[in-house]
């Protein structure tokens, strides 16, 4: 019973700030907008290729959900080709971001934070 890929991962906002954090990953990161299986549930599922990645829900606890507490939750991160016209993109969307290179396993990123702070990872192949 091997784990063989991750499937998605889900955030949870009030609707609002899913609004912002679907257009920030379209516009920005390059997911797109798909099919969504029948929930009752407002929300959407962008996707990379055929593949859902990133479900956006929408929360409706009590009370606004808390943004700014500590969590095990670092960034995602996604594999990634034309390191050069990102960089150009995120500059020219004025996304703050910073760039690491990794020789030992031949990866350069490209790391900065989504509009609820959630961290995200680029990597490019050198």
């Amino acid at each position: 019973m091997p784990v063989t890929e991750i499937n998605h991962y889900n955030l949870r906002a009030p609707r609002d700030v899913m609004h912002v954090l679907k257009d920030f990953y379209c516009n920005i990161v390059g997911l797109t907008e798909g099919p969504r299986a029948g929930f009752a549930s407002y929300g959407f599922w962008l996707y990379i290729g055929n593949n859902d990645v990133l479900h956006l829900a929408e929360y409706k606890g009590e009370g606004v959900p808390l943004t700014n507490v500590t969590t095990t939750f670092d960034h995602v991160s996604f594999t990634c080709t034309d390191m050069p016209a990102m960089e150009a993109h995120l500059k020219a969307n004025n996304v703050t971001y910073t760039t690491r290179d990794i020789p030992l396993i031949k990866v350069k990123q490209i790391n900065f934070k989504d509009p609820a702070g959630n961290g995200i990872e680029l990597n490019f192949n050198m």
